[in-house]
């Protein structure tokens, strides 16, 4: 049986008018001089850290933070040495009530969680800089969907988190009797007092997690 790579199922994706229009859309803003983040490097940078095989677990975001140096293509995480955002640092707290051997780190970097399968999906994959949703409905919603799709249809037993209404929307691509759903509100400051402090969504990721013979995550963000 073939080894499914994220270019073998989303290569027709790529072919699409959408698609193509999404990055002549891009083109066309970054030469009125806006500027987008994250820098192009980055904006695929979910899928090259957790390939296909290795996903385990999927958190999806929103869209990218929209301030300088501060998204690299991970939902929620920042690169090192930038401030950590406030749903982070309530993801943080919430972990350190659920695990008890975590630490609040000093960054925000989440790039391990990626290479240990966890999938942090951002429905958005980019934005001008300081307008939160600027890239809303140029495709990456539909782009993010098939993404969601094929690890839907082709893989079993995935633990999908989805935080807050925007994320829960695209539960209804997911079958919950081949995946796992935990559901909870967002960490942001917003929201997060309504269910996401006390959800326990680390440690219940955990325990799916080895009752399917799997390795648990590592949830402490380790600089690599």
């Amino acid at each position: 049986m073939k080894l499914l790579t994220w270019k073998s199922v989303l290569s027709s994706e790529k072919s699409k008018l959408y698609f193509k229009n999404i990055f002549n859309y891009i083109n066309q803003r970054k030469s009125q001089g806006i500027i987008i983040y994250p820098e192009q490097r980055y904006i695929f940078h979910a899928l090259k850290l957790t390939p296909f095989q290795k996903v385990k677990v999927v958190i999806i975001g929103q869209d990218p933070y929209h301030q300088p140096n501060q998204a690299h293509g991970l939902a929620f995480s920042v690169q090192p040495g930038i401030t950590i955002p406030p749903s982070l640092m309530n993801i943080y707290k919430e972990l350190s009530s659920d695990i008890s051997t975590f630490v609040i780190p000093k960054h925000g970097c989440l790039e391990s969680w990626a290479k240990e399968g966890v999938l942090l999906l951002n429905s958005i994959l980019t934005v001008e800089a300081g307008k939160t949703c600027s890239h809303a409905n140029i495709g990456w919603e539909q782009f993010t969907d098939k993404i969601i799709d094929v690890l839907n249809t082709k893989k079993n037993k995935l633990i999908f988190l989805l935080w807050g209404k925007y994320a829960q929307k695209k539960g209804n691509i997911i079958n919950n009797k081949n995946h796992y759903i935990l559901k909870t509100s967002h960490p942001s400051p917003l929201s997060a007092q309504f269910s996401f402090f006390g959800c326990k969504h680390f440690s219940k990721t955990n325990y799916l997690l080895t009752i399917n013979n799997q390795n648990k995550i590592n949830w402490q963000p380790r600089l690599l």
